[in-house]
């Protein structure tokens, strides 16, 4: 099954969230993309990466974040989480895991208990270097605002929620990824 197939299996109903959800998507496969035609050395798998790019927010219509239109019960900062038990089902365990990983820049089990996140206690950071070039890309595009694409500096502010690990993690991929 394709990524797009998919999407449209779980988005039928809503085509606003889907047309952001493939436009955000989009976007972040693309920059993954050329992350890893300037970075050879890196040795990404490229076809994996590209649908795993289309699928790493799979489940936010399951979410409630009215402003994206998704009307969905769940908190939104689960639906990564959701996505990944989604994707699971549909067979794809590597999909599923890029979308676990990819909240802010990973979170660790410190973290979620630190803020009291409602997500299991768990570490959820990116490991291989497709889940870390598509959680880094993520960054750079919101689905509130699918004009823009954020600067290094709008992407660390937005990251401080996270705390000084996750800021970390984001600088470092900065300087290996480039812009």
């Amino acid at each position: 099954m394709t990524p797009e197939t998919l999407i449209d299996k779980y988005y039928a109903d809503n085509p606003q969230l889907r047309h952001i959800l493939l436009r955000h998507s989009t976007d972040v496969a693309n920059m993954a993309d050329d992350v890893a035609r300037r970075h050879p050395e890196l040795h990404a798998d490229t076809a994996f990466m590209r649908e795993a790019a289309m699928l790493h927010d799979i489940g936010c219509y399951l979410t409630d974040a009215p402003g994206i239109s998704c009307h969905g019960t769940e908190p939104y900062i689960r639906h990564g989480l959701l996505g990944g038990e989604l994707l699971r089902r549909e067979g794809m365990p590597r999909h599923a895991r890029v979308a676990e990983r990819h909240t802010g820049t990973g979170l660790t089990a410190a973290t979620i208990a630190a803020q009291q996140l409602p997500l299991p206690a768990a570490d959820f950071v990116p490991e291989t270097i497709e889940e870390q070039i598509i959680c880094y890309a993520d960054k750079f595009f919101s689905k509130s605002h699918l004009d823009r694409v954020r600067t290094p500096e709008q992407v660390l502010r937005s990251l401080e929620r996270f705390g000084p690990e996750g800021l970390e993690r984001m600088r470092q991929w900065i300087a290996l990824f480039g812009v």
